[in-house]
């Protein structure tokens, strides 16, 4: 591209994935504010912070800083093994609880998206029944959120591999996008590059069906290659890692896609958020996780042509 990404992108930085802070604690203050100095994200993406005073330190750090400021509450659900989709209601209903208090604690923090995901695909012969209660969870989830002014995006997940979703395949997105949007209009879809390769889905077979609901874009890697390599399933490795599914050039196609959809604009006429969502494996260090992900993205931002 001859103009500069940031005429067309917020970039973004999943800080609970980058930085040990998935189950809302751990060095929450340190690595935050590592993100917050950097001038190339606009945008970070926090999950809980278990500790009161430790949560209000971070508010007003991210006050400070002016950052766009979005809300995960996907480790929740997945730390406590949290279902929203559950045969059984008195699981799925402790599920719905969960998300509505990562709703207050995000208003809390000043942060109105928040990111959730479905429970576990149960089979084909039950997702019929999985898809009713997903609906129904969801119902309740949004009215609940547009009472405080939220929004709820639910993220794609692999179905068979590694999480396990129900949500799930590019149809099944659509499906339950379309059933939930018809009465609520404070939901969309998240769609994330490191989730395709494990969906077995090209960009265009994720995004096109869903083109309509998609608010929201996370671009990360996968590895699938061995079950006994410590990168192995959903852990978002960083580009480049060996044997990873995506790099640069996948990355260009997605960029690619997200145009062709029209969530980034042609004209550039308004900015939308690409966060990367990249964890290191073993001993990596953060920071240089992090840096390698900044150097990607300006690679494939060069490669790219529309």
């Amino acid at each position: 591209m001859d103009k500069p990404l940031n005429h067309f992108i917020k970039p973004g930085l999943v800080h609970f994935m980058a930085y040990p802070v998935l189950l809302g604690e751990g060095p929450v203050l340190e690595t935050l504010g590592a993100i917050l100095d950097d001038h190339f994200f606009d945008v970070v993406e926090i999950t809980w912070i278990k500790d009161p005073e430790v949560r209000a330190q971070a508010r007003q750090m991210l006050e400070t800083s002016g950052i766009e400021v979005k809300y995960g509450a996907q480790p929740r659900l997945l730390s406590q093994k949290l279902d929203l989709n559950h045969l059984e209601d008195a699981e799925r209903l402790e599920a719905v609880q969960e998300v509505k208090a990562a709703v207050d604690d995000a208003v809390d923090m000043g942060i109105h998206d928040i990111g959730i995901l479905s429970g576990k695909y149960a089979g084909e012969e039950k997702k019929g029944k999985s898809m009713d209660q997903l609906e129904r969870s969801l119902d309740e989830i949004c009215a609940y959120a547009a009472s405080k002014s939220a929004h709820i995006v639910l993220e794609v997940f692999d179905q068979k591999i590694d999480k396990a979703c129900l949500i799930g395949p590019a149809a099944d997105a659509k499906e339950i996008a379309a059933r939930v949007t018809a009465k609520h209009n404070n939901f969309g879809l998240m769609v994330d590059l490191s989730h395709i390769p494990l969906l077995h889905e090209s960009p265009a077979e994720a995004l096109q069906p869903v083109k309509e609901y998609v608010r929201h874009i996370h671009i990360g890697n996968c590895y699938m290659k061995d079950t006994d390599n410590a990168a192995y399933g959903d852990l978002h490795p960083r580009f480049g890692y060996p044997g990873g599914e995506n790099d640069v050039p996948e990355i260009v196609e997605f960029l690619r896609e997200l145009f062709e959809i029209g969530y980034l604009k042609k004209d550039g006429s308004s900015r939308a958020i690409v966060s990367f969502e990249v964890k290191p494996v073993g001993s990596e260090a953060p920071g240089l996780v992090v840096a390698n992900t900044k150097r990607k993205l300006e690679a494939a931002w060069q490669e790219l042509t529309l």
